[in-house]
């Protein structure tokens, strides 16, 4: 596999408190990585800095073969519309449109034809399991459900790369892991790269590798067992 995502040497602050001491990962293109460790090991930070969301105080960050700090902030943001997609452990959906128009939105914001953005996202809900759901608006809609218009929404604009923050931290069991095979599918079946932050053992061990954070550094990195579960 081809490198999609390299981070070197990032560090992060705010004010006195270090959250991250120096990280650097390399992330292969259809590769599923789940980084884990206990709270303020610095894990959403560090997210955060590989999707572009915030700026480190030093090191530097490639995705695709583009150099991410020398990009302004709108560039920056155009970037991520097309290259990036985020679900996190809140859906952050818009309470007054349905979910067929929250997983337009980011067709909308790219400029595309609103019926043809809608015919698009109806598509990915269905692929979500959401078919039957696509009128109806976030607050008509089970947590479990809300979670899979978050996934439609992130994985619209075809993606090279999903980063998920503890996405299945507000489920119950049962529909955990119901999304967590939604993800393991975007892998396998989408060959789309997913990086997720997670203290759920179950979905971190599904990954091909595992990074495991402390007091703003990687300890340990080891293989999940994503190959195990192709095989089955």
């Amino acid at each position: 596999m081809n490198t999609l995502l390299q981070a070197k040497d990032l560090e992060k602050a705010y004010g006195a408190l270090k959250v991250l001491r120096g990280v650097s990962i390399d992330i292969e293109k259809g590769s599923f990585v789940a980084i884990v460790g206990p709270s303020g090991a610095g894990k959403s930070t560090l997210l955060h800095l590989l999707g572009s969301l915030d700026k480190a105080d030093k090191g530097s960050l490639s995705i695709n073969g583009q150099s991410i700090e020398q990009l302004s902030a709108g560039r920056q943001a155009a970037f991520r519309n097309k290259h990036i997609g985020f679900v996190f452990q809140s859906h952050h959906l818009l309470p007054e449109f349905t979910a067929l128009e929250n997983a337009a939105m980011p067709l909308w914001i790219g400029g595309m034809d609103k019926k043809k953005a809608e015919e698009e996202a109806a598509k990915v809900l269905q692929t979500v399991g959401l078919g039957q759901r696509m009128d109806h608006k976030p607050a008509a809609l089970s947590g479990g459900e809300q979670q899979r218009v978050a996934i439609a929404r992130a994985i619209i604009q075809k993606p090279e790369i999903i980063f998920a923050d503890e996405p299945t931290g507000n489920l119950d069991t049962h529909t955990a892991s119901e999304i967590n095979q939604i993800f393991l599918d975007l892998v396998n079946r989408y060959g789309i790269t997913l990086v997720i932050v997670t203290h759920n053992e179950a979905l971190a061990e599904m990954a091909h590798r595992i990074f495991v954070m402390k007091d703003g550094r990687i300890e340990e990195e080891r293989k999940g067992n994503f190959h195990q579960q192709e095989a089955t």
